[in-house]
């Protein structure tokens, strides 16, 4: 399994892991956010080229995670979608995923770009917007009104690693918020403002870089 980095987040350990995601040993379940499933899609039908298989790639990373924690579920943190609902390409990726994992719980919390999900027909479970799950409130974008420790994405935080080319996703771990990065590697994202006595952890190939 990739590098992974443990946190007391509100009396419980939470895992970091190198590939851009969370497993939480008390519920045997991974956290990923903003998967972005058929962005590529969007971009070649605008006529600009992309590389295929992106969904595979994302899918096979999950696929990875799972077998390497035995997770039981995975949940995204909001932006399971990116691209329309019936578009062949990504429905395929998605569909063999779904075969070869068929006891796996996929739960999904909304985020901004996946209001069609309730009418995909993907064999998933559709979280609402907020769910409050012990000391932690899931969330996609930041809350700071929720009652516990938040985990959500939506800023996709990069960073900037000295001596490194390029940005590299990142955990933004603030007071009582946890920011994953982007899972989908076909995503942006900027470097955030990080406040006294918050730090990033930089997702740098199988390994974590903290930086305070």
């Amino acid at each position: 399994m990739a590098e992974s980095m443990a946190l007391d987040v509100a009396g419980e350990t939470l895992l970091l892991l190198a590939d851009r995601a969370v497993y939480r040993p008390a519920r045997e379940r991974l956290y990923l956010a903003d998967l972005h499933l058929g962005k590529a899609d969007i971009f070649r039908q605008a006529g600009i080229a992309m590389p295929s298989g992106g969904t595979q790639h994302d899918l096979g990373r999950i696929a990875a995670l799972v077998d390497a924690t035995q997770a039981r579920s995975v949940w995204v943190l909001g932006d399971f979608l990116h691209g329309a609902i019936d578009s062949p390409q990504w429905r395929r990726g998605w569909e063999a995923f779904r075969d070869a994992w068929p006891a796996l719980e996929f739960g999904v919390l909304a985020g901004n770009h996946d209001r069609a999900l309730a009418r995909a027909g993907l064999d998933l479970q559709l979280l609402g917007d907020a769910v409050e799950d012990g000391a932690l409130s899931l969330r996609h974008a930041p809350d700071p009104h929720a009652p516990g420790h938040v985990l959500c994405g939506h800023l996709h935080p990069t960073l900037k690693v000295e001596g490194l080319p390029g940005r590299w996703p990142a955990f933004w771990l603030q007071a009582r918020t946890l920011v994953l990065p982007a899972f989908s590697a076909f995503t942006g994202g900027r470097t955030p403002r990080v406040a006294t006595g918050e730090s990033l952890v930089a997702c740098i190939h199988d390994s974590l870089l903290r930086v305070t």
